[in-house]
């Protein structure tokens, strides 16, 4: 998620190279939304930022303030009518809206919408409704009245046709920072997106803030108390090793984290390997830590998304290796400790060790620099369910023998929040313990949810080609 504000930029460009940086965030789908002062454009669809994005399209988006999103669905289906940024047409102009997050009292949200705007297949079409579509107020004052109104984890960039604003929930779950331009301001999800576009990082929109920025600079307000809870995971997964959250270097948090893995969790072992690219900093830590060589033994390939294309029947179990394969030269007769950021189902590291087994590993040793995910995450990671988690149904010697490695181990979660450098309480750490920071309404549970109450997904606009 990105915004800027910048007249004489080319502000296009600039958002298209925010949202490049970001691709990591989300992959289904990708979108622009651009002001010259009097109309906004949007153009979105599905597929990477690469992809939906050319020089040409670019070049007609002409203006002085965009926003821009690549999505990871949460709520609503990956289709084309849940692209961002959603647009709502109000009486007095158009909003555009960008959210990263999720929300956890749809159901009430969606009942203070008009009935005309009834029909919403995400939480952030409702924001966007909400925003818009209020007789007499500003944006600013809309925000004001409706942000507190929304529960959950929102990190938002909108737009009307002359000003950027950008909001962040009360507990702060999902990051959000402001940068500076050389003539103007951008805002983005994480702040190795500052650093592509060339924006000087300077400070995290905080907790419960609104910020406004047009031609006379910067406004903050503030439509609730701080109550900081971020999320943990991002440390572990979600965002760019490059990137900085609560001032804390997120590949230095990782590196470290693998050295308190391998004080907690030895293993007798000839070479340890990463699985690329999330693995690689613990990875690096943990040879730190033991002693123990640090080798690519594993190859990625760079080039493989999520594909629309699934594999036969026959060809499914070599799935894995559409993404990584084994170096049996640097593998072959050796004891290996396999460093991963995560077990979610145990899919991929079921697959993984078979695959090291058959290219002549003598002993794979799974160590996991996370605590086991027993709970799911309603707050905007797409976990599974509680009774699809493999680790909030087997003990961790049952997974060690459903994946087939010779010893299995997490990091404790203590020794997880102490590498970040973060007060524990000011963690959202509900995947790993259950501690829930923002109590979740059973009835506003589902990913799919709204769409199951229209019976369909609602088109937003003319899709764009």
């Amino acid at each position: 998620m990105f915004g800027v504000w910048a007249p004489g930029e080319e502000v296009s460009k600039l958002t298209y190279f925010g949202l490049y940086a970001l691709q990591h965030r989300g992959q289904e789908s990708a979108g622009i939304a651009l002001s010259d002062g009097e109309r906004i454009l949007v153009y979105k669809d599905m597929g990477l930022v690469s992809q939906v994005f050319n020089e040409a399209t670019l070049d007609s988006l002409r203006g002085h303030l965009a926003i821009g999103h690549c999505r990871y669905s949460t709520t609503g289906s990956p289709v084309w009518e849940n692209a961002q940024p959603t647009f709502y047409t109000a009486r007095d102009g158009g909003l555009a809206l960008g959210h990263n997050g999720n929300l956890v009292n749809t159901p009430e949200l969606a009942a203070m919408l008009p009935n005309e705007r009834r029909g919403a297949t995400t939480d952030t079409e409702i924001l966007t409704g909400l925003l818009a579509d209020n007789p007499g107020l500003s944006i600013e004052e809309a925000a004001m009245e409706r942000l507190p109104q929304a529960q959950g984890a929102f990190s938002l960039v909108f737009m009307d046709e002359t000003t950027l604003y950008a909001a962040r929930d009360p507990q702060g779950i999902r990051p959000l920072v402001l940068g500076r331009l050389d003539s103007g301001w951008a805002v983005a999800s994480e702040t190795a997106a500052l650093d592509i576009v060339g924006a000087t990082l300077v400070r995290e929109i905080e907790p419960g803030e609104l910020l406004t920025i047009d031609e006379r600079g910067v406004r903050s307000l503030r439509f609730a108390a701080a109550a900081p809870k971020g999320c943990l995971f991002e440390y572990v997964y979600l965002a760019r090793p490059d990137t900085t959250i609560a001032g804390r270097n997120v590949n230095s948090a990782r590196v470290e984290v693998g050295r308190r893995l391998a004080k907690q969790h030895p293993a007798d072992a000839d070479l340890v390997i990463p699985v690329p690219e999330s693995g690689t900093p613990a990875a690096v830590g943990y040879a730190d830590g033991s002693g123990i060589p640090f080798a690519q033994g594993l190859v990625k390939n760079s080039y493989v998304g999520r594909t629309f294309i699934q594999p036969s029947q026959s060809l499914r179990q070599l799935g894995i290796r559409l993404k990584l394969n084994p170096l049996r030269d640097v593998i072959e007769g050796k004891r290996l400790v396999v460093v991963d950021d995560s077990i979610v189902r145990g899919n991929t590291q079921r697959a993984l060790v078979h695959m090291l087994r058959d290219a002549g590993a003598a002993e794979v040793h799974v160590r996991i620099s996370s605590p086991p995910v027993l709970w799911p995450c309603y707050y905007g990671v797409d976990f599974a369910t509680k009774a699809e988690l493999i680790a909030g149904n087997l003990s961790t010697e049952e997974i060690r023998d459903s994946i087939g490695a010779d010893s299995l181990a997490y990091i404790p979660l203590d020794e997880l929040v102490a590498a970040t450098e973060v007060p524990k309480n000011r963690l959202c750490r509900a995947c790993f313990d259950g501690a829930y920071p923002i109590e979740v309404n059973e009835g506003a549970r589902g990913k799919y949810l709204l769409e199951k109450a229209c019976g369909t997904a609602a088109p937003l606009a003319a899709a764009p080609k």
